[in-house]
C-alpha cells in the first residue's frame, strides 16, 4: 500500500461516510492534497479494488469501501475527532443525572450515546463473577410477605418479593441483618449456593424455619446478579439507515434477543471494539458495524457500553464519544461505590 493509495482510500472511506454515494475518480480531484489526472487516480482505485479494499456496487457507479477498505481506514489511515467541552459538559450532566442508581445511570449512558450517534445503544450492567455481597436488607410488606434486596460491590441491585409461613416481626429483621453481616457481606455471590445454604439454615436451630425462605430468596438474587444485564436504547434509530435496507426487521428481532446481545457486548479485550460488517460472527450484523467501550470500576474491567449501526459510520467521530461515555460512567460508579 503506497503513501497515494493510502490517502486515496481514505478520500475515497471519508466521502462515501460523508455522502452515501459512491465515489468516481472526478470526485477525488478537489479532496487530494497531491495533484494527479482523473485517471490516475481511477487506475490507483482500480488497484485498491483488486486489493479488496473497494468494491464497485454498479458497473457504472464509482467505488465504495468494503470491510477491509474501512478496516485498513480505521486501524491505519483514520484522525480522530476531539469532543469540544461543550459536549463534555452536556454528555456529563445527562449522564451524572442517572449518578445514584447503576442501572439509571448506564440506562441515561445509553439514551445519550443513541441520541448522539443515531445508532441503537447496549450497554451492560457491572459484571458479577467477582462480585461480593455488600449488603442485604429485608424490607416487610405486610405480616408475612417481604422484600428482599441485595447490593453487590459492583454495584448491581437486586430485589425479589419473599413470603414466610410465619409472622415477620422486628425481632425477624434483625436476626436476618444479624445472619447476613456474619455469613453473607464480603462474601464472593458466586460462593452462595446450595451448599453453603444448607449449612447455613442447620446452624440456626430454633430459627431455621423462619429464616429459611429469606435466604432462599437472597441466594437467588446473588445468582442473577452473577449474570451482567443487558440495556438497549434507541433500537428504532436504524430505522433511519437506508443502507440497512430490508435487513433491519432482522436486526431488530436479533436485538431482542438477550443472549447473543451479552455475548456480543462481552467480547473483546480492547478498550474499544470495533466489528465491521462480516467480521461480525452473527449473520444478523453482516451489513452493520458494532462499536463497543468497555468500562473500568476501580480500575477493573466491569462492563461495556456499544452501538450497532450501519458499516457506513462516522468512525473518527463516534470512537470518542463512545470512549468518553465510557470512561465517564467508569468514574461515576467508581465514586458511588467508594462512597
Amino acid at each position: 500500500m503506497t503513501e497515494r493509495k493510502q490517502k486515496i482510500l481514505a478520500a475515497v472511506v471519508e466521502s462515501y461516510i460523508r455522502t452515501g454515494e459512491p465515489v468516481g475518480s472526478k470526485n477525488l480531484m478537489g479532496e487530494l492534497d497531491f495533484s494527479v489526472s482523473s485517471a490516475t487516480i481511477r487506475n490507483e482505485m482500480a488497484d485498491l479494488a483488486e486489493m479488496g479494499y473497494l468494491e464497485q456496487p454498479h458497473t457504472s457507479a464509482g467505488r465504495v469501501p468494503t470491510t477491509l477498505g474501512y478496516r485498513y481506514y480505521i486501524d491505519k489511515l483514520m484522525n480522530k475527532m476531539e469532543l469540544n467541552e461543550a459536549d463534555c459538559k452536556s454528555i456529563t450532566k445527562t449522564v451524572s443525572s442517572g449518578s445514584g442508581d447503576p442501572e439509571q445511570l448506564l440506562e441515561k449512558a445509553g439514551e445519550v450515546i443513541a441520541n448522539l450517534t443515531n445508532c441503537a445503544a447496549i450497554t451492560t450492567m457491572p459484571a458479577g463473577d467477582k462480585a461480593t455481597v455488600r449488603r442485604a436488607e429485608i424490607v416487610p410488606v405486610s405480616n408475612r410477605t417481604a422484600m428482599i434486596v441485595l447490593l453487590t460491590s459492583a454495584g448491581t441491585l437486586k430485589s425479589k418479593a419473599c413470603r414466610s409461613d410465619m409472622p415477620i416481626t422486628p425481632q425477624t429483621v434483625e436476626r436476618f441483618y444479624n445472619v447476613c453481616a456474619s455469613h453473607f457481606v464480603g462474601r464472593p455471590l458466586e460462593e452462595i449456593g446450595t451448599v453453603m445454604l444448607q449449612t447455613l439454615v442447620a446452624s440456626l436451630g430454633e430459627y431455621a424455619l423462619e429464616m429459611s425462605p429469606f435466604f432462599v430468596a437472597l441466594a437467588d438474587l446473588a445468582n442473577d446478579a452473577l449474570s451482567s444485564d443487558v440495556l438497549l436504547e434507541g433500537q428504532s434509530n436504524l430505522f433511519n439507515h437506508r443502507e440497512l435496507g430490508g435487513n433491519v426487521l432482522e436486526l431488530m428481532e436479533f436485538l431482542r434477543k438477550g443472549d447473543p446481545l451479552a455475548k456480543l457486548i462481552a467480547g473483546g479485550t480492547d478498550d474499544v471494539d470495533i466489528k465491521i460488517g462480516t467480521e461480525n460472527e452473527y449473520k444478523q450484523l453482516a451489513n452493520s458495524s458494532v462499536i463497543i467501550s468497555h468500562y473500568d470500576i476501580n480500575g477493573e474491567r466491569s462492563g461495556a457500553l456499544g452501538i450497532i449501526g450501519p458499516t457506513r459510520l462516522n468512525y473518527a467521530k463516534l470512537i470518542p464519544y463512545m470512549q468518553f461515555v465510557s470512561g465517564l460512567v467508569g468514574k461515576i460508579l467508581t465514586e458511588t461505590l467508594d462512597e
